[in-house]
């Protein structure tokens, strides 16, 4: 048994550790576009760096492709897979898949621990950082997996969960997928293989998850509508039960009090225990890099939104909060257009707007055309500058959010690297 694995990150090693066990005896080769894997590959494993053209005619009997190669850049004689391919063939459990643009780690999170409050065994997996082949062998029938999944892991997918759940979707990755019409075809994977017996959960407000919805053989739930979990008055509620009061909820923005109504619209189908449910939105404080408070000095908050690496995630942010902000715009390319946000800018309280990195000239040009000028534009400035700077120009009761609204990879490793150097910077301030 030859078996080549393209791309050697957390999934590949993962896939490596899962096939060895399945074919003690296989031999496998490990190919990437770039010279070097990410990570240290086993001993006496053959290694085929620098495939920056693709992986065409790959002699081997089973191919298992990492997420973010485009199908179409892979060939071969034998049996192309990847890692959630085979995890939903073999898992023995329910699956409850969560997609999106923004939103699928809070809300992915969100189900699992109320179903975990609610006394059931649940194994969290998938684009959120814990490999799912990694979890397989723990699992059983009575356990419920929850698979947060992005386009790449859905976009050659050929099985769907039996609870797909499907926030707000907007135009991203861009610089990968051909157009949007191919990073939203991705995305119907997880509800165009769904049978009379699922369901998909969906944002109805929202034209892709929507369509996305409309695929699916299953029942159809609209969220936030009385027809699964809504925002009434001060609470959210289902089937006319309150499930909690909005004071109960500690993450900010009115998207986040969507996620949890799209949380408990899934959760409900397992469990309707009113009381663990409200507990797991009480002890929710929400997850790294994801509009989170790290740091409040002299009387100004900070705010560190890193994963924010689209439009809609960064007018996201900026609406959570009615106080006088200061937004930290920049990056590097993902095929943005960034009009919208700079109309949301020149209509929001906005005391500065700090711009760095790539994108730079391409925000700057968008506000301009929005006559709005209250930018500064730190070129070629780390990131304890940025801070620096956002601390010297904000008062008393003022907001500090690094909200991108694109990619990382100009000047980071990745989205977590930027957020920890700009929690790192906030603490290092004067109180």
């Amino acid at each position: 048994m030859n078996i080549a694995l393209l791309g050697y990150g957390i999934e590949g090693e993962s896939a490596y550790n899962y096939f060895l066990d399945k074919y003690p005896d296989a031999t496998f080769t490990i190919y990437d576009e770039s010279d070097k894997p990410k990570k240290d590959i086993p001993k006496g494993i053959k290694f085929i760096g620098g495939q920056k053209n693709g992986f065409h005619n790959i002699d081997a009997d089973i191919v298992v492709k990492t997420p973010a190669i485009p199908p179409e850049k892979v060939s071969s004689t034998g049996n192309i897979t990847t890692a959630t391919k085979e995890f939903f063939l073999a898992c023995p459990a329910p699956i409850i898949g969560v997609t999106g643009t923004k939103g699928k780690g809070t809300t992915s999170s969100l189900i699992a621990e109320m179903l975990k409050a609610s006394g059931k065994k649940v194994h969290l997996v998938g684009n959120i950082g814990v490999p799912a082949l990694a979890e397989l062998s723990k699992l059983s029938k009575e356990d419920i997996v929850v698979y947060e999944l992005s386009s790449f892991q859905l976009w050659d997918l050929n099985k769907s969960p039996e609870t797909a759940v499907v926030l707000m979707i907007e135009p991203d990755h861009l610089n990968v997928h051909k157009d949007l019409e191919d990073y939203v075809e991705a995305k119907s994977n997880i509800t165009k293989y769904q049978e009379a017996t699922d369901t998909v959960i969906y944002n109805p407000e929202n034209s892709y998850s929507s369509e996305i919805a409309k695929i699916s053989a299953g029942s159809k739930l609209p969220y936030n509508t009385k027809q699964a979990a809504y925002i009434e008055d001060d609470g959210i509620f289902i089937d006319e039960t309150k499930v909690c009061s909005i004071e109960d909820v500690k993450i900010p923005g009115r998207h986040n009090l969507e996620n949890i109504c799209a949380a408990v619209s899934a959760v409900w189908l397992y469990t309707k225990d009113v009381e663990s449910l409200q507990l797991a939105i009480r002890n929710f404080t929400g997850l790294p890099h994801r509009l989170k408070l790290v740091g409040q000095k002299k009387g100004v908050s900070y705010y560190d939104d890193s994963i924010s690496t689209t439009i809609g995630s960064a007018i996201a942010a900026l609406r959570s909060f009615k106080l006088p902000k200061v937004i930290i715009l920049g990056g590097s390319k993902k095929g943005a257009d960034f009009t919208e946000l700079a109309k949301e800018i020149a209509l929001s309280n906005i005391r500065k707007v700090i711009v760095y990195g790539e994108e730079a000239p391409q925000i700057i040009k968008a506000l301009e055309l929005e006559n709005f000028l209250n930018f500064t534009y730190l070129e070629d400035t780390a990131m304890k500058d940025i801070v620096q700077y956002s601390a010297s120009i904000s008062e008393l009761g003022d907001i500090v959010i690094l909200s991108p609204a694109c990619a990382s990879f100009d000047m980071f490793d990745s989205y977590q690297d930027r957020g920890d150097q700009f929690v790192s910077a906030v603490q290092e301030l004067d109180d």
